[in-house]
């Protein structure tokens, strides 16, 4: 890939490219999504009555990666969080800046939102990303619970 990467917001005509990248971000962490919940998220992206978004890594006329965020209200804070939930780049394609630009993008869109924060998980033994992560942001030191339903 030669070509300047952009980061912008994803548009419904993506839909058809979003999609492999989102099959194999599930596949990476041994999941799998009933077809109306894959079709529920990406409605989400482009409802203005929900706090969910998405930027996509286009390089070359091909979709690389995609970040999926929200803003949520926080009780520590007067300004809203900036949840980062999902962030995948294509595996050909990583360790070329991709997930930075991509975290800088939500980054940004986070400060224009006014948010105070910008956090987000990620499994322990995902050892890549963490040496990615390490160097753009810090770790506090909490561990994630569950309950689920």
């Amino acid at each position: 890939m030669s070509g300047e990467l952009v980061i912008r917001p994803l548009q419904p005509e993506d839909r058809a490219r979003w999609s492999p990248l989102w099959d194999s971000y599930l596949a990476f962490y041994g999941s799998a999504l009933r077809p109306e919940i894959t079709d529920a998220t990406f409605a989400r992206f482009f409802d203005s009555l929900e706090p969910m978004h998405a930027l996509v890594a286009e390089q070359d006329d091909r979709l690389i990666g995609f970040a999926h965020y929200l803003l949520h209200r926080s009780t520590w804070a007067q300004h809203c969080y900036c949840y980062l939930e999902d962030l995948f780049v294509d595996p050909n394609v990583r360790g070329k800046g991709t997930g930075r630009a991509l975290i800088a993008g939500v980054t940004d869109a986070a400060r224009a939102a006014k948010a105070s924060r910008v956090y987000w998980v990620t499994e322990d033994s995902n050892v890549q990303a963490q040496t990615l992560y390490d160097k753009v942001a810090g770790r506090p030191g909490f561990i994630q619970y569950r309950i689920k339903l």
